[in-house]
């Protein structure tokens, strides 16, 4: 059996399995192929790679021979067309956002594994790349704050005077925020947080934020951990709150974000308007339309002397880490579909590889994303 990883396309500075892993895949009696230069950008040179076990090839030797190919981003049409019929693949796709692609899998014969669709309950967790990646974008995003802020962020005091500490709201107490909450706190912010679920609240208050919460919300017990569509009266409840607390704050992060749907608009034009001047908006959900009204994906611009940061792709810009974690994840996954003996091995009564499988033997299998694109509103 052949394992391969391949190079990411620019500006992606991670990859999807660092050195350190590569003991363990050779273990299971595999062979791993990596991509010159596939780690370069995260500080892993091919020599590491060879140090550890792993043969430097080329993208089309390895989307060519390779059994199992492991990437983060999706692969382009001219990688697909390399592939043999009943490679396997794992990467990051997002079918729900993705349906010609994803039937594109279908029809060339893959099976094609998404990593963003991986269950959010206790045994995933050591596979969950969404999480691991929200921790890197979390911590970051309140550093990119902190340093856009013409302010700083703890109270000093000083000959020159008080500094009063800044004022933090953190929009989705999901793992990017509890993450963002802890950072902000120890930078020495005020945090307020505000969420959907009131089960988190005891979470927040623990890592000394100030819970902002409205009551009457949907419950989203059964989303497997994600947001769920509100209420229109719950949401224009929602919007007075959120709108109260986002003109005294001086940052503002978001990280709203519902599934196979446009993210959640948060706040207004008219929110940004009552903001003091200077303050920052750092928009985690950028990537999928964004939660404030004036996000650009990817741009960093000014509006009403707010400072908007649209920033789609934070783990990229910590690729050591961000790539350490998102390997450990894929590793741990991969421990459930190699066999030592039996090689790759597909077994589609485990929820964890039923819940990613997205496409096998020429159809999508994922039943909640066939249900979605048989009736996707």
């Amino acid at each position: 059996m052949i394992v391969g990883i391949l190079k990411e396309p620019a500006p992606e500075r991670r990859v999807v399995v660092t050195p350190d892993i590569i003991p363990k895949i050779t273990g299971w009696k595999a062979e791993v192929w990596v991509e010159k230069g596939a780690g370069e950008q995260a500080f892993c040179s091919d020599a590491a790679y060879e140090t550890a076990g792993a043969v430097v090839k080329t993208r089309n030797e390895i989307l060519s021979g390779a059994n199992l190919v492991l990437s983060i981003h999706r692969l382009q049409e001219s990688d697909l067309n390399l592939m043999r019929n009943g490679t396997w693949w794992i990467g990051l796709f997002q079918p729900l956002y993705n349906k010609a692609y994803t039937e594109k899998l279908a029809a060339t014969g893959l099976t094609a594994f998404s990593l963003d669709m991986i269950p959010r309950t206790t045994r995933a967790q050591a596979m969950d790349v969404l999480s691991s990646q929200a921790t890197v974008a979390g911590y970051l995003a309140v550093l990119e704050a902190a340093r856009r802020l013409p302010r700083f962020f703890p109270m000093f005091m000083t000959a020159a005077g008080s500094i009063a500490p800044a004022q933090v709201l953190i929009i989705g107490a999901g793992v990017a925020g509890l993450q963002a909450i802890a950072t902000a706190r120890r930078l020495g912010a005020v945090v307020y947080a505000f969420d959907t679920r009131p089960a988190v609240k005891e979470e927040v208050q623990s890592l000394g934020a100030r819970f902002v919460e409205v009551e009457g919300a949907a419950d989203a017990s059964s989303a497997g951990g994600y947001a769920v569509e509100q209420s229109e009266d719950y949401k224009k409840r929602q919007a007075e709150k959120i709108a109260e607390f986002v003109a005294k704050a001086d940052v503002v992060i978001t990280t709203a974000q519902i599934p196979g749907k446009p993210a959640p608009r948060l706040i207004t034009e008219d929110m940004v308007k009552s903001m003091k001047p200077g303050s920052v908006i750092v928009d985690l959900a950028a990537a999928t339309g964004g939660n404030c009204a004036l996000t650009e994906k990817d741009q960093v611009v000014q509006r009403h002397h707010v400072t908007i940061v649209g920033t789609s792709n934070f783990p990229s810009e910590m690729p050591g880490d961000a790539s350490k974690m998102f390997g450990k994840n894929v590793v741990n996954l991969l421990t459930l579909m190699i066999h030592k003996e039996k090689g790759l091995y597909l077994n589609l009564d485990d929820d964890i590889l039923a819940g990613c499988c997205i496409t096998h033997d020429g159809a999508v299998i994922q039943p909640r994303v066939k249900e979605f694109f048989a009736n996707p509103s």
